[in-house]
């Protein structure tokens, strides 16, 4: 089944969808966020925590190239996150003071191959962030990925068989 699963900052979101596919042998897991390079203490003792939960026998590919990831893997996938594979993209296409439209096609490019690929994918799960339940970000940048990263989600959970959102540790399957 292809799942998205959606919920806030240290929701539990991660450690759900790991769980979802403890048992699934041959499992890669793609990590299109920066990886810990000595530059951020905090991120690389995220990256570290989810490192120490992740069976031995996962394949582990640090990519921004979802699709490419997809096509190859020769059994379950499990990406998290799309909040930080599209930090990536706005990073490289220099998208966070351009303008909304060339933004929004910028980040669709590679959403539409994204979305084309997950279809052809028997077995997925697809961890995300939800920015949409918060205040509204005080600086452009803010608005900019709240907005790109709430249609990325929409059209993601448009390929998906289900959807899940975790809030305090706890499950809901929309």
């Amino acid at each position: 089944m292809r799942i998205l699963v959606i919920g806030g900052v240290r929701s539990g979101k991660s450690a759900h969808a790991e769980g979802m596919l403890r048992a699934a042998p041959g499992v890669m897991y793609v990590a299109p966020g920066r990886p810990a390079d000595g530059s951020d203490p905090g991120w690389d003792a995220r990256v570290a925590q989810h490192k120490s939960r992740r069976p031995s026998s996962w394949a582990t590919v640090e990519t921004t190239d979802l699709p490419e990831a997809l096509v190859n893997s020769p059994g379950p996938v499990l990406i998290d996150c799309l909040g930080t594979w599209l930090v990536a993209l706005m990073d490289d296409g220099q998208l966070w003071n351009a303008p909304p439209a060339q933004s929004r096609a910028a980040v669709d490019r590679h959403l539409d191959a994204l979305c084309d690929a997950l279809t052809g994918m028997p077995d997925v799960v697809v961890v995300t962030n939800e920015v949409g339940l918060g205040v509204v970000p005080a600086h452009r940048s803010g608005v900019v990925f709240r907005d790109l990263l709430g249609i990325v989600n929409q059209r993601v959970a448009a390929v998906s068989e289900e959807v899940r959102m975790v809030i305090a540790g706890r499950v809901l399957r929309l």
